[in-house]
């Protein structure tokens, strides 16, 4: 759908010389991608990208038969960008993690099954104040506001819920 809105768009400049480009160039150059990062929806969005970069360019380019290297090479640099970036991500998840002692995480599907069970044994509001807060991430005051009461209430909901789930996952 996106793709569509760019050959439009392209086809409003330049009499549509962008979009024929586009046209010509496009599977190529998603192709290139493709090989490149193995993600298909990668690879469309990185050319789109690349088109996008381009299109503010058409009108310098002097030899338009050399549009097809200009997108080469701007899809590679954008496909090095993107691991580049995930390269960085990553060092910076490994760098937290190892700061904070976090081995890698293994989701343990009997101990979420427990807590589900005991959240779903808990009172109403007790359970809507845990939800709210943790799930939720709302501050104590925004979850007051929702349930219609004091900040004080929120307080000792949760921590009066949150002892029950305790004792509940314990005896489990």
């Amino acid at each position: 759908m996106m793709i569509r809105a760019e050959v439009e768009r392209a086809q409003r400049v330049e009499g549509g010389r962008l979009a024929d480009l586009y046209v010509r160039h496009a599977p190529g150059a998603i192709r290139l991608a493709y090989l490149i990062t193995g993600d298909r929806t990668l690879a469309e969005d990185l050319v789109q990208e690349a088109f996008t970069r381009l299109a503010a360019r058409f009108l310098d380019i002097r030899a338009p038969e050399a549009f097809e290297a200009y997108l080469r090479k701007t899809v590679v640099n954008l496909c090095n960008s993107h691991f580049r970036r995930k390269k960085v991500e990553r060092a910076y998840v490994e760098r937290v993690s190892g700061t904070l002692g976090i081995e890698a995480y293994q989701p343990d599907i009997d101990s979420k099954h427990l807590v589900r069970q005991a959240l779903f044994q808990l009172p109403q509001r007790q359970r809507a104040a845990i939800v709210l807060r943790y799930y939720g991430d709302l501050s104590e005051a925004q979850t007051a506001r929702i349930l219609g009461c004091r900040v004080g209430t929120v307080k000792s909901l949760v921590s009066r819920g949150m002892a029950k789930l305790k004792n509940e996952v314990r005896r489990e």
